[in-house]
């Protein structure tokens, strides 16, 4: 679903809430909000996104890939600040199956930016894996160095050793 569109039925949910509570249903209103609020809150976080995300943490890469594969024009359906977590979610799929080959996916997510600094890591990461696989040490170094400043929090410090 675009995202104009869901905007507009939250829109249109919220509208019916008010109503609902300017009438006097103070009860249908609060629940009406409630709905509207989740119908807004997709706008911003992509619902199919996140179940391939939970599909990931159980170690269900099929899923996630089926999941993700139902957004079928990132562009329209997700929110520009996801166009790289989508990316990213792509290569983490991709680099079970064949790892070269999402290397793409990595460089992109890393082009359209993510917000979180250990996603970058996870990113920059898991091209330092790629650059070791193509025999390319040095390009490696830079990207494990690059990830461990990234890594401000560090969650990814046993894997960037």
């Amino acid at each position: 679903m675009s995202n104009i569109v869901r905007l507009i039925i939250a829109c249109g949910v919220m509208g019916a809430a008010i109503a609902l509570s300017v009438f006097g249903f103070w009860g249908w209103g609060i629940l009406v909000l409630f709905l509207g609020g989740f119908v807004l809150l997709s706008y911003f976080f992509n619902e199919n996104m996140i179940i391939s995300q939970w599909f990931l943490r159980k170690e269900k890469s099929e899923k996630a890939e089926e999941w993700l594969l139902k957004i079928t024009d990132y562009e329209k359906q997700l929110n520009k600040s996801q166009w790289g977590y989508y990316n990213l979610l792509i290569g983490l799929i991709e680099s079970r199956k064949s790892p070269l080959k999402s290397e793409k996916y990595f460089k992109k997510s890393l082009s359209l930016g993510m917000k979180m600094s250990h996603n970058i890591a996870l990113a920059k990461l898991s091209l330092a894996g790629i650059a070791m696989a193509k025999r390319n040490k040095r390009e490696a170094q830079m990207y494990l160095q690059e990830a461990s400043k990234d890594d401000k929090n560090k969650l990814l410090t046993e894997q960037i050793r």
